[in-house]
């Protein structure tokens, strides 16, 4: 939190699930976020962080990157620093892409899959994708800043039948 105890400060996205069985192509999840400008909020995203990639100013990078899951709590990590983001972006949205190679998945598909945002000690959102388990891809949140310039965090679960190209491309568009 900013000192003065108002919006968001450093958050992360915390991804898990776990490997495929013996025998069959990885299960491959991707974190993404697509920042927005703040006079657009719902168009096209100024750029999109995903895998190893990070925001050309350094405030939204991946902190952790797996292409398994390895079933060791949570593999991936996106890290938002929101008290450093220029005031020309308005609005952040996150989600979550399973890779396709070896055949469709879904999230129903996945085991012990899920995901934690966090501000510090503090959480924001734990889901499991239960709500979602015939999706492809799903957005998971929404960050948004006011008018005072303060962040703020939204629930945003909606599934997606996508493949993470696809996604990031769809993933902030208004509400269908």
């Amino acid at each position: 939190m900013h000192a003065d105890g108002a919006g968001l400060g450093k958050v992360e996205v915390r991804l898990k699930w776990d490997p495929s069985p013996y025998g069959e192509p990885a299960r491959h999840l991707d974190i993404i976020a697509a920042t927005y400008p703040a006079a657009d909020p719902h168009g096209r995203p100024e750029y999109v962080v995903y895998h190893e990639n990070r925001a050309p100013d350094g405030t939204i990078n991946m902190t952790r990157h797996s292409e398994n899951g390895l079933g060791l709590g949570y593999v991936e990590v996106l890290q938002l620093e929101f008290e450093r983001m220029v005031s020309a972006y308005g609005r952040v949205v996150v989600g979550v892409a399973i890779h396709q190679d070896g055949g469709p998945r879904t999230f129903g598909d996945l085991t012990h899959c899920g995901v934690l945002v966090v501000e510090g000690y503090r959480t924001l959102l734990a889901d499991d994708f239960a709500g979602v388990a015939d999706a492809t891809a799903a957005t998971i949140a929404e960050f948004t800043r006011d008018a005072a310039g303060c962040w703020h965090f939204g629930e945003l679960i909606r599934g997606f039948d996508s493949d993470p190209t696809v996604f990031m491309a769809e993933m902030g568009s208004a509400r269908r």
